[in-house]
């Protein structure tokens, strides 16, 4: 393309930085067409310990011990978390919600997203690195994998090799286990939509319901196929995080910083080598940090969008200084303001609290204390008050006036109630029929009032009363509005 196909528009240079090498385009077929695709090579990423990893590993068993057994928790004679969408119900602990209280999930998916913000404006990808199930579900894979196959080193020179009656059983055994924590995965998840005892028996008798099998079997497949097989490949191409996470990030951001000032010109050499006697930096050139990445990413190309900022390059290039006798850091979580002005730990840490993350945080604390308030004052039980559309009005005894209304009396509570219905806002206005009503535990019920006001006592027209109903047993009021149609 030319100047004056660009018009007015800017052409800015791209620079490669150090050590960078761009990917080569494919070679050519024997038909002579050129891919413009980079081949997908395979990731082998090596196992590391540390302070990040131990992190990572923690939030594995967290997370994991929660999914797998919030379902078995018990709370009085149900189970603690059941989303039961055949009888419309979401049971946490002691907490009853209905269809009407959709208001709370919005709530909990807007503390989701604003805490997601918070995290990533604070220190990146926090939740890719520790707690996503994509990341979860891989290193417990990964896992299965070293013990079933063996280290890195191991498993890439198996596969180089031809098939052999040891590499089938080792493959055959890592993805038996594979499957079975899928499908236990997948298991777990249907038993938060329907109790998962009864659907532990019905799994073993082989007499699921056509959609506890579908579920089942779809995320405990999309699990084997994400953490087995896909991988990283989720993370690049996949989950559109990575694409809007630089809009939340800033230079006061804490990420996975490679310190190139310290660290180059890279390059071998002894443990007794001076590295200034040498013109090298701290960086011996090992690769170890790219092979710990999960991502296979090199952290010392600069900030990409592809690091998931786990930190297992921090930890195995923190154990290669340690060997070399040299100061740790030369990978580490800082902001691009620190690497620049070289502050230290304190100060960074008082750039990070700057006023954007105040806000979120205002932000957030202000939806959560309004939701667990809404929650606390929120009344045991729910009354939606209908006319009778076949009787508008009519006149009974005595030349009173009837109005008939239908009552729909909802239990949000697991014990039964007995209610009672009064009405005001006309003068002799009184319900004529019976006024109470007993609703069983997490049930609803409909009442039938008659209401009717002496005559005389109001012109013709729509007048506003209310329906005061109470919970004898438990004394907690409502009310709600309606109106009383005086004919002419």
């Amino acid at each position: 393309m030319n100047n004056k196909a660009l018009g007015n528009r800017k052409v800015i240079p791209i620079v490669a930085q150090e050590g960078y090498e761009p990917p080569r385009p494919s070679e050519p077929t024997d038909d002579g067409m050129l891919s413009l695709y980079a081949s997908h090579k395979t990731i082998y990423p090596r196992s590391v310990s540390g302070l990040f990893s131990n992190w990572r590993w923690g939030m594995v068993w967290l997370t994991q011990i929660i999914f797998y057994g919030l379902p078995w928790l018990e709370w009085g004679q149900r189970q603690a978390v059941l989303f039961d969408l055949a009888s419309r119900r979401f049971y946490i602990f002691g907490l009853v919600l209905y269809p009407q209280d959709f208001i709370y999930l919005t709530g909990m998916l807007v503390i989701a997203a604003l805490s997601l913000f918070l995290f990533t404006a604070v220190a990146g990808r926090l939740w890719c690195g520790y707690a996503c199930p994509q990341t979860v579900y891989t290193e417990i894979f990964l896992w299965i994998e070293k013990k079933v196959e063996g280290d890195r080193s191991a498993r890439m020179r198996r596969d180089a090799k031809p098939l052999s009656l040891d590499k089938v059983m080792r493959k055959s055994t890592k993805h038996f286990l594979w499957l079975a924590v899928a499908l236990w995965t997948g298991f777990t998840f249907v038993g938060y939509f329907t109790p998962i005892k009864q659907h532990g028996i019905d799994f073993l008798q082989m007499s699921m319901g056509s959609w506890e099998v579908f579920w089942t079997f779809f995320y405990g497949f999309a699990t084997y196929g994400n953490a087995g097989f896909m991988r990283e490949q989720v993370c690049l191409h996949m989950c559109p995080y990575a694409r809007f996470q630089s809009a939340m990030f800033d230079k006061d951001t804490l990420v996975v910083t490679y310190d190139a000032e310290r660290g180059e010109p890279r390059g071998a050499r002894s443990r007794r080598a001076d590295p200034t006697q040498l013109n090298l930096g701290a960086c011996v050139d090992c690769s170890l940090c790219v092979q710990v990445c999960p991502t296979g990413i090199d952290i010392r190309n600069g900030l990409q969008y592809e690091c998931i900022g786990c930190g297992a390059c921090v930890d195995v290039c923190d154990t290669v200084m340690d060997k070399m006798g040299y100061a740790r850091g030369l990978i580490k979580y800082t902001t691009e303001h620190a690497m620049q002005q070289h502050w230290s730990q304190s100060q960074t840490l008082r750039h990070v609290l700057r006023p954007r993350i105040l806000i979120y945080t205002a932000i957030l604390a202000a939806i959560v204390m309004a939701m667990v308030t809404s929650l606390a004052l929120r009344k045991p039980f729910k009354v939606n008050v209908i006319r009778d559309r076949g009787v508008m009005a009519r006149m009974v005894e005595a030349g009173k006036i009837e109005n008939v209304y239908r009552l729909q009396v909802m239990n949000a509570t697991e014990t039964d109630q007995r209610f009672k219905v009064t009405v005001s806002g006309l003068p002799g206005l009184a319900v004529t029929s019976s006024n109470e009503l007993t609703v069983p535990a997490t049930q609803a019920r409909s009442l039938v009032v008659r209401a009717q006001l002496p005559p005389d006592m109001a012109p013709a027209g729509s007048h506003p009363i209310k329906f005061e109903i109470e919970s004898i047993d438990m004394k907690v009021h409502d009310a709600e509005k309606s109106v009383f149609l005086v004919p002419n």
